[in-house]
C-alpha cells in the first residue's frame, strides 16, 4: 500500500512537471527553443529538486571591441551600438554550469508591439552549428560557468532598439530574463546590405565624416559655410532615433512602422516628413519671412547638434527657424547616424513649380517691379539630401543616390515630405516613379516664362521663355576635400543637347498625355513673336560689400539700323534667397535715345542709407529694369546681386592635441562709419568642443579692431572643423571656418 501510494505521487509530480515544461500555467509563456545545448553531467548524478534554478549572474558585452568590428566607435555615447547582419560576441556568467536536459534561448525584439509575423521579435536557440538568414546564436567557447556567445543579425533586420532576453528551461521551468539593450544600425560596409558603399573613401565621407560644407548663393557668385553634422556626438544617436517615435506614421500605426524601419527607403521619407516641423511636431520650423522675431535667423546656425539637442530639451517642439540648407543639415546628420551614406547637394535657379506643368512663371508690373502673383518661384539655390540604396521597388538601374528633401514646399501623400527619388530616373525623366519625381525634375529642368503683368487693365504678356537657366551649377561637397564637386550631369543631359529636350518632352508627356497646351505650345509662341530690337543687362562697377554703395550699370544696345528711343523703369529690392520680396529699395525712370548699332551704360547707384534696414542676412539684392521700345514688347533685365561681409577670422595660437586645452582667436574689424552693438560670437565643432560657445563681444567703435581669444578642448584626433558665425545688429550672420589638426 506505501509503495502504491509513492508511486502514485511520482506520477502526479511527473505530469506537473511536463505541464510545466509545457508552459501551461506559465502565463509569459514564450516557444521553447527547438535545439537544446546539453552538457554531460558527471557520473554521481545529483537530484533536481537539489539544484538551485540557473539564472545569469553577469553579461560582458565587449563593447569596445564589438563596436570597433562595427565601425561604431566614433560614436561618444557608451550603449553597445551595432550594424546589423553581422555577429557580435558577449560574455554570459551563469550561477552554475548547464545540467542535461537544461537549455539556453534568446529573444530579441523591437517596437512597443514586437512580433515574429513583422519580424521584430525573434526566439532563437543557443546552438553549436551556424544559422544563416535569421537571428542565431551561437557557443565559441564555455569555460566552467562563463558562455561566451555569438549572435548573428538578419541583414533585413530594423533598425532601433533592442532588448535582448535569454530565455532560460530548467527543472521544468521556462522563463525569460532580460539581459540588456543595444542599436542596431543599417551596415554600408556589408554587401548584403541595401545601403552597400563599396568605396572605402566614399564611405569614409558620406559616413563617417561629421563636418561639412554646404553651397549657397546664386549661381554667379557660389559661396559656402561650414555645417557641424556631429553625428556622434553624445545624445545625437537617441535624439535621431526618437524622431522615429515621434513620426505621424509611428502614431498611426507602431507596429507596421517599427517594421518597416528595415527599409532605407521608407525612414528616408519618414525623416523627410519629420525634419520639418510642419505636419507633426517635428524638428524645425521653416521661415523665409525675413522676420525671425522668437528664434534664430536660419543663417546663425552652425550645425545640426545644438539644433536637435534644443528639440529634444523644448519637450520636443519645433525649433525656430530653418531654410532649406538647416533642414538638409539636420537631415544629413540623421542619415549618416543611422548609416545611410548620404550628401548634401545644392541646386542653383531651383525651381519651384506648384501645378506640375514643368513651367516656372514670374511676373513683374510695367514699372519693372517683381509681382507676387501666381505660386511658382524661382529660388536663387535651394539645398536637399541624397541618400545612397538600393530601390527594391524598382530595377536596378534606379539604385544609387535618391533625393530626399525635408524643406516643406509641397505636400505629399498629404504631408510636407519628399522622396526618395532616384537621380538617374529624375535624369531620364521617368517622372512617373515613386516618389515626387514631377517635382524634383521640373527643380532642376523646368522652363522660366516670364510675365509682365499691368494691374490696372488686368492684363498679361508673355515676355520671355527661357529653357535652360533653371536646375545650374549642381554642387556637393567633394570627397575627402574641402572643393566643390559639380554633379549637373548626375540629374540631365547637357543644357542645348538634343538628348535633354527629348528628355524633357518626354516627361512632360507623361505628365500631359492627352496634348494639353503645355510649356513647350508656350515656347513655340514666343518663338513666333519678334526678336527684340534691343538687348539689355546688368553689368556690376564696383565692389559689392555690406556699408559701401552699390554701383551697377545697365547696358542697352541698339540691335537695328534704325534710331530707338528706349523708357527704362528699374527697381531694386531686398530679397531672401527664395525669391521673398522685403522691401523696395531704390527705383529710377529714364528715357534713353540709342542711335543705330549704338550701345550705352546707364549707370545705377544705391547707397548704403537706402537699403541698410532692409537687407537680411543673405545680403541679396534684385535689381530689375522694363525696357520699353514705342509699341514694341518690353525686353526685362534682372540681376540679383550678393553683397560680402566684411571677414571674421580663426586662428589656433598652438598645437592641438587631444585633452589638451587650445586658444584660438577671432579677429573681426567693423567696416562701418557707425559703432555695431549687440555683437555674438557663437562657435561650435565635434571633437573640438563639448556643446558650443556663446561669447558676448562689448560694441565696436566705427572702424574698430576686435580681437577675441577662447579656448577649446579637442577631445579626437583628426583634421576637426571649427566654425564661427559673428552676429550683431548690422550683420545678421557673418560666417567663418578653421580646418584643425588635432594630435593624439
Amino acid at each position: 500500500m506505501t509503495w502504491c501510494l509513492a508511486h502514485l505521487i511520482r506520477i502526479l509530480i511527473r505530469c506537473v512537471g511536463e505541464a510545466a515544461i509545457n508552459g501551461k500555467d506559465i502565463p509569459s509563456r514564450l516557444p521553447t527553443p527547438s535545439v537544446r545545448l546539453s552538457v554531460p553531467f558527471p557520473q554521481k548524478r545529483q537530484r533536481k529538486a537539489n539544484m538551485t534554478a540557473l539564472e545569469p549572474q553577469n553579461v560582458n558585452w565587449q563593447t569596445t571591441s564589438n563596436r570597433q568590428a562595427h565601425h561604431t566607435d566614433r560614436f561618444s555615447s557608451q550603449e553597445l551600438i551595432l550594424r546589423r547582419g553581422q555577429s557580435f560576441n558577449f560574455s554570459l556568467s551563469l550561477n552554475r554550469s548547464l545540467g542535461n536536459g537544461e537549455s539556453l534561448g534568446f529573444v530579441v525584439s523591437t517596437g512597443p508591439y514586437p512580433s515574429e509575423s513583422a519580424r521584430t521579435k525573434a526566439v532563437f536557440p543557443l546552438s553549436n552549428g551556424t544559422s544563416r538568414g535569421g537571428w542565431s546564436a551561437q557557443l565559441v567557447s564555455k569555460q566552467d560557468n562563463i558562455l561566451t556567445i555569438t549572435i548573428s543579425s538578419p541583414v533585413s533586420a530594423p533598425i532601433g532598439w533592442y532588448t535582448l532576453s535569454t530565455q532560460i528551461s530548467s527543472q521544468g521551468k521556462d522563463f525569460i530574463l532580460k539581459l540588456g539593450m543595444f542599436v542596431l544600425l543599417f551596415n554600408p560596409w556589408l554587401p548584403e546590405d541595401v545601403v552597400f558603399m563599396s568605396n572605402h573613401a566614399e564611405r569614409e565621407e558620406y559616413i563617417q565624416e561629421d563636418a561639412g560644407i554646404i553651397y549657397v548663393g546664386n549661381m554667379n557668385r557660389i559661396g559656402m559655410v561650414g555645417w557641424n553634422f556631429g553625428q556622434f556626438e553624445q545624445g545625437i544617436l537617441n535624439i535621431c532615433l526618437s524622431i522615429l517615435d515621434h513620426s505621424l506614421y509611428f502614431r498611426r500605426d507602431p507596429a507596421t512602422d517599427v517594421a518597416r524601419r528595415n527599409d532605407p527607403k521608407y525612414v528616408g521619407r519618414v525623416l523627410s516628413a519629420m525634419v520639418n516641423g510642419n505636419d507633426d511636431n517635428g524638428v524645425i520650423s521653416g521661415n523665409w519671412s525675413g522676420n525671425y522675431t522668437g528664434g534664430l535667423d536660419p543663417r546663425n546656425w552652425n550645425g545640426s547638434v545644438e539644433i536637435l539637442k534644443e528639440w529634444k530639451k523644448s519637450g520636443f517642439r519645433p525649433v525656430r527657424y530653418g531654410q532649406c540648407w538647416v533642414f538638409a543639415g539636420t537631415l544629413n546628420t540623421v542619415l549618416r547616424c543611422f548609416g545611410i551614406p548620404s550628401r548634401v547637394v545644392t541646386n542653383f535657379n531651383s525651381a519651384h513649380d506648384t501645378d506640375r506643368n514643368l513651367s516656372v512663371d514670374v511676373y513683374y508690373d510695367p514699372y519693372g517691379r517683381p509681382i507676387d502673383k501666381g505660386s511658382d518661384s524661382v529660388w536663387n539655390f535651394h539645398v536637399w539630401n541624397e541618400g545612397w540604396f538600393v530601390r527594391t521597388d524598382l530595377d536596378p538601374s534606379y539604385n544609387g543616390w535618391q533625393v530626399l528633401d525635408a524643406t516643406p514646399q509641397e505636400r505629399s501623400q498629404g504631408v510636407f515630405q519628399c522622396g526618395p527619388a532616384s537621380v538617374a530616373a529624375v535624369r531620364e525623366g521617368d517622372v512617373n516613379l515613386d516618389f515626387d519625381m514631377p517635382f524634383i525634375f521640373a527643380e532642376v529642368n523646368a522652363d522660366r516664362i516670364t510675365w509682365i503683368y499691368d494691374v490696372y487693365n488686368n492684363t498679361q504678356k508673355q515676355n520671355a521663355s527661357d529653357t535652360h537657366s533653371i536646375g545650374r551649377y549642381i554642387s556637393t561637397k567633394a570627397v575627402g576635400s574641402n572643393s566643390r564637386m559639380d554633379i549637373t550631369e548626375k540629374y540631365k543631359y547637357p543644357e542645348g543637347s538634343s538628348q535633354e529636350r527629348q528628355v524633357f518632352e518626354k516627361a512632360l508627356g507623361k505628365l500631359k498625355p492627352h496634348g494639353s497646351f503645355s510649356a513647350t505650345s508656350a515656347r513655340h509662341l514666343a518663338r513666333e513673336e519678334r526678336e527684340p530690337s534691343i538687348l539689355g543687362k546688368f553689368k556690376v562697377t564696383g565692389i559689392l560689400e555690406v556699408g559701401k554703395e552699390v554701383n551697377m550699370a545697365l547696358l542697352l544696345k541698339n540691335l537695328t539700323s534704325d534710331m530707338k528711343t528706349v523708357t527704362v523703369n528699374m527697381t531694386a529690392w531686398t530679397i531672401v534667397y527664395n525669391g521673398t520680396l522685403v522691401h523696395e529699395v531704390w527705383k529710377d525712370s529714364v528715357t534713353i535715345a540709342l542711335d543705330p548699332k549704338e550701345e550705352i551704360q546707364h549707370p545705377v547707384k544705391i547707397t548704403y542709407a537706402q537699403y541698410e534696414k532692409y537687407l537680411k542676412a543673405d545680403n541679396m539684392i534684385r535689381t530689375t529694369a522694363v525696357c520699353q521700345v514705342s509699341d514694341e514688347a518690353e525686353v526685362l533685365v534682372e540681376r540679383d546681386i550678393i553683397l560680402d561681409n566684411p571677414s571674421l577670422t580663426l586662428e589656433v595660437l598652438e598645437q592641438a592635441r587631444v585633452r589638451k586645452p587650445v586658444n584660438v582667436q577671432m579677429l573681426f574689424s567693423n567696416p562701418l562709419d557707425e559703432p555695431v552693438k549687440d555683437c555674438v560670437l557663437m562657435v561650435e565643432g565635434s571633437g573640438l568642443l563639448l556643446g558650443s560657445l556663446r561669447i558676448d563681444v562689448p560694441t565696436l567703435r566705427p572702424k574698430e579692431r576686435s580681437r577675441v581669444r577662447f579656448e577649446i578642448l579637442p577631445t579626437r584626433s583628426g583634421t576637426k572643423q571649427l566654425l564661427a558665425d559673428f552676429s550683431c545688429n548690422k550683420f545678421p550672420a557673418i560666417k567663418a571656418m578653421l580646418s584643425i589638426d588635432v594630435a593624439e
